[in-house]
């Protein structure tokens, strides 16, 4: 029996061998990407070679190679490809300080682009743009400016901060932090850190503007350095170059960011595609004129590194070949790298061999995910102010004088933010509410910036298929309010929740609007529009409890609410579940634990120059005015006390930094704890302080305490060298900071000497 088992598993692998000997290299399966992609890349003449490199890429039917389009969105949640779960914005989920829900987002995200894909294709449908496997998120770029519009779509203000959720983003899009990672060649996506580099607006001049003159320290210490965590720490496989001109280059066309930063001094061996239309602008009339033609264009974005066009002027290369502006040998390069990628994500190989390609589609939309969601949306909730009016009751008697108004009340596609999916169903405000606490008012009062709004009716309600109600609205198109009507359909509410503050529709990438305060996609004023300020100082001066809602995806100057308003809840743009994230927040069955990963300001005299890209003045790490709420702030239902900070170098040669954290009010929730970093001594143009470290403590009860540890390793003192233009682990004496929040008041100072 022994011998005919043998016997049986010889012929198997001779029956293997003989197959493997059937094919072609880049066919073989077993042998790496590498391999293949050298053994693929000598068999293609060269305008496949350039079909290729473009982000719509066509079949290729004499090498067996299927269609194929590096361009799909996943921002949070999957983009512009039907069906998906939608998830908060960025800048919200980053308000949750919480790495570990913010892992499992993205690894649903996954789960559902992967299962997507495979469903098209094995229905034998062509895969298009947004249908594919690579994905353009996430967006790291530091939000800078709050009047930048795409600021939504990055992880806030901090350079650490943006590295930190970035490097999640990325290792669980491509399905690094799963098991099934180490049993397999094959990454889940590709994930890409976008936009390289030195990019925050406006987007107006984004086509034609030149940030220049900026001092070394503050690309090297704020602009560069969440690209660099993403690169040598989470293994992103792409990076997409930005639009503008930097020192002189278009950044998809400069040696300096592209050769001399991100692959000779980072070891880079990735991916780079341009942003949309980025190689057109180097030689488009209005624009950056660094190019005489199109194919001089492609020609230098392929030579300084650009690999993938997202547009259509790499069409150019092979006259730019005939005519020697680039050779096919430095093309080559760049086609190495892309089959390499298409084989490590098995566009080429049977699905019985790419494990990923086993997700089901049922998890699509599915509970589970939408219960992510909604834990996402609660936890990146912001409470500003409260002076006792919430949590709201939700007794017969609290709710019987409670009203809901605003323009964002009604408004499901508000919560999708920019860059969405299609949920199967929404929960606005409203419904959420009126979910908890039955029939109550609704009055729409304005539009964001006018009095002048379509009004909409409640109408009937409806059971959904998984057992929760649906309110259907009805549009009685537009109306223009009077205050006099919004007092007189107040007039027997007691409170007042009005949803409000801003539109994706009106920040968002190159949006089309004339509203006041808002130009281009970015904004003009950071002020909440006056129409909805004068609503509640009229509520305010009636005698009403005012809560406040903002949603929003950016910071709001909110001095004059703080005196109209007896509570103010940061929202952002919440997803698919924020209605029911809110009623939790608003009427106490979560306890609100967001903190702000950007500086709310007092008014706009207090913002530089928006097209000045220094970083003096500008964010909590260099600001030295008096804020409306530091980064990092947010109220809870409870109160937490620190005390006994400690920091002990390890066997390990970092730092522990302990801290215990009390609860001491009356009701169980969480705290996040921060900590932050100053170089004593250091010159007049750093940063006050900067984060290196966070740590939310798990649901602490009334009276609970717990010792939270932080640690900061050698490579979390990597500190700008004056004295030789460098960063670099900088021994000396440091303030470690360790607080609720980055103002002074909040925080427990320890100083350490670092040999």
């Amino acid at each position: 029996m022994k011998n005919r088992r043998i016997f049986i598993l010889t012929l198997a692998a001779i029956s293997v061998m003989s197959a493997s000997a059937q094919l072609l290299p880049y066919q073989n399966a077993s042998l790496t990407a590498d391999e293949r992609a050298d053994d693929l890349l000598s068999r293609l003449t060269l305008e496949e070679k350039v079909k290729l490199m473009r982000n719509g890429s066509p079949a290729i039917d004499r090498l067996g190679i299927p269609a194929w389009d590096w361009w799909s969105e996943a921002l949070h949640g999957v983009g512009r490809n039907g069906l998906s779960t939608t998830f908060p914005s960025c800048i919200g989920m980053a308000a949750s300080f919480d790495d570990a829900l913010l892992d499992r987002i993205y690894t649903a995200v996954s789960d559902e682009a992967r299962a997507k894909n495979t469903q098209m294709r094995r229905e034998g449908k062509k895969i298009g743009r947004y249908q594919g496997l690579s994905f353009w998120t996430p967006t790291i770029n530091i939000f800078r400016d709050p009047r930048w519009g795409r600021g939504q779509e990055s992880y806030g203000e901090d350079p650490y901060l943006n590295g930190r959720m970035g490097s999640i983003v990325v290792r669980a899009l491509q399905g690094q932090n799963l098991p099934e990672a180490a049993a397999t060649p094959y990454y889940k996506l590709y994930a890409c850190a976008k936009h390289f580099a030195v990019h925050s607006g406006p987007e107006k001049l984004r086509h034609a503007m030149n940030v220049e003159n900026l001092p070394a320290r503050d690309l090297w210490e704020s602009y560069l350095p969440a690209f660099k965590m993403l690169v040598k720490q989470a293994g992103v496989k792409e990076v997409m170059c930005a639009y503008q001109r930097f020192e002189g280059d278009p950044c998809c066309g400069s040696n300096r960011l592209l050769q001399h930063i991100l692959r000779d001094e980072w070891g880079y061996e990735g991916l780079v595609v341009s942003d949309c239309g980025a190689v057109g602008d180097f030689w488009q009339p209005g624009r950056h004129g660094v190019s005489a033609d199109k194919p001089a264009a492609a020609a230098k974005a392929v030579l300084s590194g650009t690999d993938v066009e997202c547009g259509a002027h790499y069409g150019a290369l092979p006259d730019a070949v005939r005519r020697g502006d680039v050779s096919e040998e430095q093309l080559n390069v760049s086609v190495r790298r892309l089959l390499k990628g298409r084989f490590e994500m098995g566009n080429l190989d049977a699905d019985s061999l790419v494990p990923w390609t086993r997700i089901p589609t049922s998890v699509i939309g599915c509970k589970a995910h939408k219960e992510l969601a909604r834990q996402m949306a609660r936890e990146q909730m912001v409470l500003l102010k409260n002076d006792g009016v919430l949590p709201l009751s939700a007794d017969k008697k609290g709710r019987s004088g409670i009203m809901v108004m605003g323009p964002n009340a009604a408004d499901s596609t508000m919560l999708w933010g920019i860059y969405f999916g299609q949920p199967s169903h929404t929960v606005t405000p409203l419904e959420g509410l009126r979910a908890r606490l039955g029939d109550v008012p609704y009055l729409t009062a304005c539009d964001i910036t006018s009095m002048t709004a379509k009004e909409r009716a409640i109408g009937a309600t409806t059971e959904t298929a998984d057992g929760s109600t649906t309110l259907q609205m009805v549009d009685k198109g537009e109306h223009t309010f009077t205050i006099k009507e919004i007092l007189k359909a107040a007039k027997r509410a007691k409170t007042v929740i009005f949803v409000g503050g801003i539109s994706p529709n009106l920040e968002r990438e190159e949006a089309r609007t004339d509203a006041k305060g808002f130009d281009g996609g970015d904004r003009t004023s950071i002020e909440l529009p006056q129409v909805q300020r004068d609503i509640l100082q009229t509520l305010h001066k009636a005698g009403k409890k005012v809560v406040f809602v903002c949603c929003s995806g950016s910071a709001v100057a909110l001095v004059p609410e703080m005196e109209s308003c007896n509570a103010i809840v940061e929202a952002w743009y919440a997803g698919e579940q924020g209605g029911h994230a809110l009623a939790d927040v608003l009427l106490g069955d979560y306890n609100p634990s967001g903190k702000l990963p950007v500086t709310f300001y007092r008014d706009d005299s207090q913002l530089p120059p928006f097209d000045d890209y220094r970083m003096s003045g500008r964010t909590y790490r260099f600001f030295r005015g008096e804020l409306l709420f530091p980064f990092g702030y947010g109220l809870s239902y409870t109160t937490f006390e620190l005390a006994n900070e400690q920091c002990r170098l390890n066997q390990k040669g970092a730092y522990d930094v302990t801290i215990d954290v009390t609860n001491t009010g009356q009701r169980e929730g969480n705290e996040v704890v921060q900590l932050y970093l100053h170089r004593q001594g250091d010159t007049a143009d750093g940063p006050v302080k900067t984060l290196r470290g966070y740590a939310r403590t798990r649901l602490l009860k009334p009276g609970e305490k717990q010792t939270v540890t932080i640690q900061l390793s050698r490579a979390d003192f990597e500190w700008w060298d004056a004295a030789h233009s460098v960063m670099r682990i900088l021994p000396g004496r440091y303030d470690v900071m360790v607080g609720t929040s980055s103002a002074d008041k909040d925080l427990r100072k320890l100083s350490i000497t670092l040999p």
